[in-house]
């Protein structure tokens, strides 16, 4: 694998669709005042010395982005079209005009077929022939998803998983780091990609089983199946549990993320 050269990853969102706390959820976790259990959408920041690349774009993203003060990204990477994950790429028409009028830095898009298909229906006006001053400006580049590409000098790995029996989602790997979110089912043959991770991040909703989602027994199970040297949770309800509680009952080299965690990779 490429890419040995260190990167920082920040975890910019790390709950479910619905975030946490839930709208007029009274339970304790909702209801906890440790920063450690606010939950905005699930996305991520990976950061190398030249390049800025973006995890997914829900709901939260201008929040996500003025939280960590950033002025440029270089890309965004889709995991799938769900909405928690895609509602919030309006919000790039502020990085098309931070240098305005010097400048217009339109922003690099990479998704799977069918994904762009939706974002390209969902965000008609962006790709409008006759578009209105100040809508964002977004270059969606379609990616086959058994295919490496590259963000500048970083070389991004699809993992090919199911999300459900329905949606497809795809994970990248990126140098030594894995991030698969809202997986179901790993493809069959694409653990070969996952061989050598030294950090990975994977989703678990929660303890429970659940349909389209690993819960925390899969996720651990792909973990000591993987061997990275550590691996971070996220895409977690509500139903996770109060970190306090949830984090020191994992098994060794495996914790929750939170909102806002910085790791050198």
């Amino acid at each position: 694998m490429s890419n040995d050269n260190p990167i920082k990853l920040t975890f910019l969102g790390t709950g479910t669709s619905q975030g946490v706390p839930v709208i007029g959820c009274e339970c304790e976790v909702c209801q906890s005042a440790d920063e450690r259990d606010k939950r905005l959408r699930t996305s991520a920041m990976i950061e190398s010395e030249d390049c800025r690349i973006v995890i997914d774009a829900g709901p939260d993203f201008r929040q996500q982005m003025l939280r960590t003060r950033v002025r440029r990204i270089d890309a965004i990477l889709l995991t799938h079209e769900h909405k928690d994950h895609t509602g919030g790429l309006d919000d790039v028409r502020a990085f098309n005009f931070v240098d305005y009028p010097k400048a217009i830095y339109p922003v690099d898009i990479y998704a799977t077929h069918r994904t762009a298909e939706c974002i390209r229906k969902d965000f008609d006006y962006a790709f409008a022939q006759n578009k209105y001053r100040g809508v964002p400006e977004m270059r969606l580049h379609e990616f086959e998803p058994c295919e490496p590409f590259r963000v500048k000098e970083l070389e991004i790995i699809p993992i090919r998983g199911k999300h459900s029996e329905r949606f497809d989602v795809t994970g990248y790997r990126i140098g030594r780091l894995a991030y698969m979110t809202d997986f179901k089912e790993l493809v069959a043959g694409e653990e070969e990609k996952l061989q050598g991770v030294d950090t990975l991040v994977v989703n678990a909703l929660r303890f429970e089983p659940h349909y389209s989602h690993f819960n925390v027994e899969e996720a651990v199970a792909l973990a000591k199946k993987i061997a990275p040297r550590r691996t971070y949770l996220t895409h977690m309800s509500h139903d996770i549990g109060l970190y306090a509680q949830t984090n020191p009952q994992l098994p060794e080299r495996i914790e929750l993320a939170y909102d806002g965690l910085q790791i050198e990779i």
